[in-house]
């Protein structure tokens, strides 16, 4: 419906709702379960340039209102995955957006290089809120943060979104970085650092202590990173962060967002694009507003 369509990165979106990377898989996994045509875009999971087989079980732990994780970006390589998987994604009809990780600069140009050859992606998104080789966070590391996106932007033929830690201690701040290194958007956030233990065993539910928290409790604190980074960017902001109906996404609206992306609701939810979907249609219907994007940056103080 076209009070829902949005122009993102000079995309024509029938959707503001993107798929959150590593809740879809590759995009095909989850499609007889969900009514495709109620997303905008599909974000897929984390590719790198080689192979990873991810970290040990276990790698999933339930917790209050959400859930930690610490898959360690398996996946089967950015060659691979343009072999095996790229093809039918594409078939969806649906613009297709790559996450892309690695350990270095190299790592990044080096993947973006070999996705530049297939002309029917849409977007590139820079995952960097996973760990280097040095085990620390990409987005904490301010020179290897800058020169990723802006070696990247020099050699990608696809708009760059950069996706940002919340574990810096100015979102806002990097996200005018990232701007300024060249990103055409940001994604705001990736998980947020948790942990829990069993208490039968006194051990740690995940196998590398730490993960990363997502669900319905971390929604606040992305929506704070959202409305702070709105105040001093100017490119796209995608919010992402414990979306799990229609209400959240007009929030994330509110606060400055251009689109939102789904993620831990999809493992529990398979249908919940077209829920959200549908209810964001009601709601601007009901307020007489002719477009999602009114409501941008709406938020009174």
């Amino acid at each position: 419906m076209d009070n829902l369509s949005v122009e993102f990165l000079g995309i024509k979106l029938k959707s503001p709702l993107l798929t959150a990377s590593g809740t879809f898989g590759y995009g095909n996994e989850i499609t007889d379960l969900t009514d495709i045509t109620k997303i905008g875009a599909i974000v897929t999971k984390t590719v790198t340039l080689e192979q990873r087989l991810g970290n040990p079980q276990p790698r999933i732990a339930e917790v209050a209102s959400g859930m930690l994780n610490t898959i360690g970006l398996q996946n089967v390589g950015v060659k691979k995955f343009t072999e095996t998987k790229l093809d039918e994604l594409l078939k969806l009809k649906v613009p297709v957006i790559v996450s892309v990780a690695g350990a270095c600069t190299s790592d990044y140009v080096q993947t973006v290089k070999i996705l530049n050859s297939f002309s029917k992606i849409s977007a590139i998104e820079l995952n960097l809120s996973c760990p280097n080789l040095k085990k620390t966070i990409i987005c904490q590391d301010a020179e290897l943060f800058s020169n990723i996106i802006q070696s990247v932007k020099k050699i990608s033929k696809f708009p760059v979104i950069a996706k940002l830690s919340p574990q810096v201690a100015d979102i806002a701040a990097l996200s005018l970085t990232a701007q300024n290194c060249g990103a055409d958007a940001v994604t705001l956030t990736n998980t947020f650092p948790a942990m829990a233990i069993d208490i039968k065993t006194f051990k740690p539910k995940l196998s590398t202590v730490k993960g990363g928290m997502s669900g319905p409790c971390v929604k606040p604190m992305a929506l704070r990173c959202v409305f702070d980074a709105y105040q001093k960017i100017k490119i796209p902001i995608v919010g992402c962060g414990g979306i799990s109906c229609c209400e959240d996404v007009i929030e994330f609206f509110l606060a400055g967002a251009a689109c939102v992306s789904i993620g831990t609701a999809v493992l529990t939810e398979p249908k919940i694009f077209e829920t959200v979907y549908d209810g964001l249609d009601k709601y601007l219907k009901d307020k007489k507003i002719k477009n999602i994007r009114e409501l941008q940056g709406k938020v009174i103080i």
